[in-house]
């Protein structure tokens, strides 16, 4: 699907895991061992929000330390000088909380994988209209299971979907009779002051719940 006139749409990329680590609060003197942590448990997706304590330093490590195949990038990004900024420190993965058309395209015209954050029909359109490769549905626990599948019906098929907030690995299977297979996780998974250990035992019980789910 054509995007503007010269850019193309960035379809999300196909994950054994589509779940995205929410890590919020981290520290850069934090990420390289809890990042380690997830990715060693499977994890293939990490957004470090951008009102984390000097986010971009945390990216950077990360990209550094991870696969070249892995989704590292930023989270609550509102401006077209935070994804500047996002490109500079090597991250491909790109999260909003809201729909805000130049700062969508921005990213895509990096060649990132860009996942706003919506909660209405409209929204949802006007995102994929600035080429979103994804919608973050946010947050999940308003809308639930069946709000999102009923905004989904009028989205175009290929759109990936991912339910963000208030999500635990407890609402995997409600999720999945939706037609969600991307989750967020945030405080379930990771809150500032728990260590790698802590997100290691977490990590890998949100990946056993997610391969009985989803596995096929």
């Amino acid at each position: 699907m054509e995007i503007g006139k010269d850019m193309t749409r960035i379809a999300w990329p196909k994950l054994n895991h589509s779940l995205i680590a929410i890590l919020r609060g981290i520290k850069p003197d934090e990420i390289e061992s809890i990042g380690s942590a997830l990715i060693e448990e499977g994890f293939e997706a990490i957004e470090i929000p951008l009102n984390s304590p000097e986010p971009f330093i945390s990216i950077e490590k990360l990209v550094n330390i991870a696969p070249s195949n892995m989704l590292i990038g930023a989270g609550t990004v509102l401006t077209e000088a935070d994804v500047d900024r996002l490109n500079s420190s090597g991250g491909r993965l790109f999260v909003s909380p809201n729909v805000n058309p130049p700062v969508i395209e921005r990213a895509v015209s990096y060649g990132m994988i860009a996942m706003p954050g919506v909660f209405t029909a409209s929204e949802a359109l006007a995102a994929i209209s600035a080429g979103a490769s994804g919608l973050k549905f946010f947050p999940a626990s308003v809308l639930g299971p069946d709000g999102i599948k009923a905004i989904r019906a009028v989205l175009p098929p290929d759109i990936e979907v991912a339910a963000v907030g208030g999500v635990s690995e407890n609402d995997f299977a409600s999720y999945a009779t939706a037609g969600v297979r991307s989750i967020g996780m945030g405080s379930s998974l990771y809150a500032p002051g728990l260590d790698a250990d802590g997100v290691r035992k977490r990590a890998r019980m949100v990946i056993a719940a997610y391969n009985k789910v989803f596995a096929t």
